[in-house]
Parts: C-alpha cells; sequence; structure tokens
C-alpha cells in the first residue's frame, strides 16, 4: 500500500466493480476514437497534418459500430446491470438536486443523490441517446445504395450536427472529471473516501 494515495481499507468504500470500469474505458477509447477521426475529417487543418482519408474513414466507421460492444458485453455483469437500474430511475431527490443545479446553489445539502446524482443520470441518458442516432445515421450514409438520396441528406445533417453537439457535451463531461479527482480514482480503482461518498452522495449506501 502507498501511505501517501491510499487511505486505510476502513476509509475507503466500493463503488466500482471490475465490469463497470472496463465498460466505461473500453466505451472512452472508442468515443474518442470517433471524435478523432471525425475532427480529422471535418477540420481541414486536422486532416492536413493527417491525410490518408481512407484510412481515417475506415477507424471512424468501426469505431462507431463497435461503440455499443461494451455495454452490451456489460450486461453479462450483475453490477453493470444494477448500475444500470439506477442511472434509469429518477426520484424526489433528484428534482431537488436539478433545482438547486439551476439554482447554482452548491451547498451540499440542497443537492442529495443516490450513487449517481440527476446530472449523472441525465448525461448518461442523452449520451446512450445520441449514440444510437449517430450509429443509425452512420449507417444510412455508409450503406448509401440502401436508401434513397434524401434520406442520406437529411442523415448527414443529423450525423454533422449532433457529431457537434456531442463533441461538447464530452468536453464538458471531461472538465468535470478532471475537477473531482476522487471521482476519477473510483472509475480507476473502484473505491472512495468515505469522506467524498457521504459529502457528495449522502442517500448512497454503500
Amino acid at each position: 500500500m502507498n501511505p501517501r494515495t491510499d487511505a486505510p481499507p476502513r476509509t475507503r468504500v466500493r463503488r466500482f466493480g471490475r465490469s463497470q470500469r472496463w465498460v466505461h474505458r473500453a466505451t472512452a477509447v472508442l468515443m474518442g476514437l470517433c471524435v478523432a477521426t471525425a475532427a480529422c475529417l471535418y477540420i481541414p487543418q486536422f486532416a492536413e497534418l493527417v491525410g490518408r482519408r481512407e484510412l481515417v474513414v475506415t477507424v471512424h466507421e468501426w469505431a462507431g459500430l463497435a461503440l455499443p460492444v461494451p455495454v452490451l458485453a456489460g450486461l453479462v455483469s450483475r453490477g453493470f446491470r444494477a448500475d444500470l437500474g439506477f442511472l434509469n430511475r429518477f426520484g424526489p431527490h433528484d428534482r431537488v438536486w436539478l433545482r438547486a443545479a439551476l439554482r447554482r446553489d452548491k451547498r451540499r445539502s440542497a443537492r442529495p443523490a443516490g450513487k449517481f446524482n440527476a446530472g449523472q443520470k441525465i448525461y448518461a441518458s442523452w449520451i446512450a441517446g445520441a449514440s444510437l442516432v449517430m450509429l443509425g445515421t452512420g449507417l444510412l450514409m455508409w450503406f448509401t445504395h440502401l436508401t434513397p438520396i434524401q434520406w442520406r441528406t437529411s442523415a448527414t445533417f443529423v450525423h454533422d450536427w449532433l457529431a457537434l453537439t456531442l463533441g461538447i457535451v464530452l468536453a464538458g463531461h471531461i472538465g468535470m472529471a478532471l475537477g473531482d479527482p476522487e471521482a476519477r480514482r473510483g472509475l480507476r480503482t473502484g473505491s472512495v473516501s468515505r469522506e467524498w461518498a457521504e459529502r457528495e452522495h449522502s442517500l448512497w449506501r454503500p
């Protein structure tokens, strides 16, 4: 044990199992590939630096197709399914959390949360829906011979603008993660300090 970074076991609580951490990491890698290759395809300066457009397109397509795989594989884990259940349920405390967030009330007592707060639940739902739309529109753009040109044009419009929105939301997600080292440690090691859990997720009972 490293005494400088690891608290005694009694002061730490288990937040995520191996399956949850694996799904998050694999999804983050695939999403990162999608965003990076999209930037190379749509931003001329990046395209000039990278070149090899066909290779970039291939990586983008296959990373997008593989994006649902980690989540589907994670469904075999009871812990992962339980976390999906937590993310999918909104309670009265979540409405309280959202009202406090809209009022910019940063008092912890005004933002009650279970294992996941209301902001994390909304983000998870939005990113899941956006990813499915991106996958569907991407397939319409890929298999051009299967759909009318009007469908492909509409799919391209939705795909491009949703990609921009997705990039902005992901940047916000990363920014918030950078501002919370203990939350990042929870995803990296699976455990968090009890003090952090009681402060940030007061209704969660590990």
